[in-house]
Parts: C-alpha cells; sequence; structure tokens
C-alpha cells in the first residue's frame, strides 16, 4: 500500500453494538478502496454488519493538553449525570 494515498479512519459497529467504533487507520486512494481494505483487515472474522470510512483529514479533534479549560462548562451541570435516574433493570442499551 502507497503512504502517499489519503490516511482513513476506520469506524466498525459490531454485531452486539449499536455505535461504531474506532477501531484503525489505513491509506487508501478513495472511499471504495478504503471501504474494501477495512473490511479485509478489520472483519476478517465477522466482527462487524456496517463500516464507516472517514478522511482522516476531515475530523477535528479537540487537544487533550486543553481537556480542562473545554470541559470546564460541562462540570457545573451535574444534573446531566446520571446519578439523578434510575434506569429500569430490563433497559439493556442506553
Amino acid at each position: 500500500m502507497n503512504s502517499e494515498f489519503p490516511l482513513w479512519e476506520v469506524f466498525i459497529r459490531s454485531h452486539g453494538g449499536l455505535n461504531h467504533k474506532h477501531v484503525g487507520s489505513l491509506h487508501a486512494a478513495d472511499a471504495d478502496m478504503a471501504l474494501e481494505n477495512a473490511r479485509d483487515v478489520y472483519t476478517r472474522r465477522q466482527e462487524g454488519v456496517s463500516i464507516w470510512v472517514v478522511p482522516s483529514e476531515a475530523i477535528t479533534a479537540s487537544d487533550p493538553e486543553d481537556s480542562d479549560p473545554f470541559f470546564e462548562p460541562a462540570k457545573d451541570k451535574i444534573y446531566r449525570h446520571p446519578t439523578f435516574y434510575k434506569v429500569p433493570d430490563n433497559v439493556k442499551h442506553m
């Protein structure tokens, strides 16, 4: 694989999962090639039911070093924490 190809981030939704999880990265010429390569590399044992590939350059991420000031506004909203709610035992996925 040519490392001059764009880098793609791969997300897989597993059989039992409800959301896609980041599983790795790969280089590919285009989205179709990235999907096929992701299938071959990350779902060899039928680990997934859905694959997303996203160009790495399209992802904007927060800086871990700025996490305290970045997430500070959420600290004063304790009512959003799940400790205020009782989840029924029959609820499997929340």
